[in-house]
């Protein structure tokens, strides 16, 4: 099986890779090359930092219309996380209003006010859709790591997880051969590195 971690210029790489290589994966590639990437078996998006400049990176690579194409024509399944998974999304007003990639009907937006700090940083409890593959074998409302100001709704059903933090948003979805979770796995300890393993296996 390849793995290939796609790097636009913004995100923890290393750590996802280390986790994999943790599990036992050998064949990982990280790259920005879409000939690596039409090589993939999985693909893993993910991503910190600012939505729109993202999108920017994406497009200037020439990576949003072939992910897309690898994700929807192809069907190869593909994993985001934090931004990654907001990336996912139609759109996000972080930066200022920008589409996403469009690949699940989810609107990104800065959590309203309240009385908790923004940003929601720290390890927080995740509540499980129902026959969910990503969460296979994991109990529910354990905890994983976040670290985000903004966050996903949907009026579908995407497949979510949930979690509350000054509201209740989309922390996690999954449709057919897509996935995505805002929290960080590879920084979620036992709980998260399963369920990067649920993804490879399972999807």
């Amino acid at each position: 099986m390849k793995i290939v971690i796609v790097d636009y210029g913004m995100g923890n790489l290393k750590s996802v890779l280390s986790v994999f290589e943790y599990l036992g994966y050998q064949d990982i590639a990280i790259s920005s090359s879409p000939a690596v990437l039409n090589q993939a078996d999985k693909l893993i998006l993910p991503g910190v930092g600012s939505f729109a400049m993202a999108m920017s990176n994406l497009n200037e690579f020439k990576l949003s219309s072939l992910i897309r194409d690898l994700v929807t024509i192809d069907q190869m399944p593909l994993l985001g996380i934090c931004l990654g998974m907001q990336l996912m999304g139609k759109s996000s007003t972080e930066g200022g209003l920008t589409e996403g990639l469009g690949l699940v009907d989810g609107i990104v937006n800065n959590f309203t006010s309240g009385d908790l700090k923004i940003p929601h940083v720290g390890y927080n409890q995740v509540e499980i859709s129902e026959s969910s593959r990503l969460f296979k074998d994991i109990p529910d409302l354990q905890d994983y790591y976040f670290t985000h100001s903004y966050r996903m709704k949907s009026q579908k059903n995407i497949g979510q997880s949930t979690c509350n933090y000054i509201e209740e948003f989309i922390c996690a979805f999954e449709l057919d051969n897509i996935a995505g979770v805002q929290f960080h796995p590879e920084l979620s300890q036992v709980n998260g590195i399963k369920l990067l393993r649920n993804f490879l296996e399972l999807f």
